[in-house]
């Protein structure tokens, strides 16, 4: 089969969001528009359904889920219970907490 070159003009963010999500799943650029291409012309229309955004994978997003994910493995996280929840509610944070931010505070 023939192969053809096409051009598209692209917001520059997009792309790399677009590579990075093609990459996590194993295709370059190339291999997910021939995806889209085929899977169109099987179905006679867009191959998804149209709605509005949702910004829950946004760039912004992603990034900061990284900066957390960082933060976790510096062991500058805690979990805490609904109990330690509550009596922090209360101004009666558990020791633990109060040891943890103050250990937080020293490594700043």
């Amino acid at each position: 089969m023939a192969q053809t070159n096409l051009t598209i003009k692209i917001d520059e963010n997009l792309k790399r969001e677009a590579e990075m999500l093609f990459h996590r799943i194993g295709l370059n650029m190339s291999s997910a528009i021939n995806v889209f291409f085929r899977q169109a012309i099987r179905a006679q229309a867009i191959p998804f359904e149209l709605k509005p955004y949702d910004d829950y994978f946004s760039g912004e997003n992603l990034e900061k889920l990284n900066e957390s994910i960082k933060q976790s493995e510096r062991g500058e996280v805690i979990s805490l219970t609904m109990d330690e929840l509550k009596a922090m509610e209360t101004n009666d944070p558990p020791q633990r907490v109060m040891e943890f931010l103050h250990k937080y505070k020293k490594s700043e």
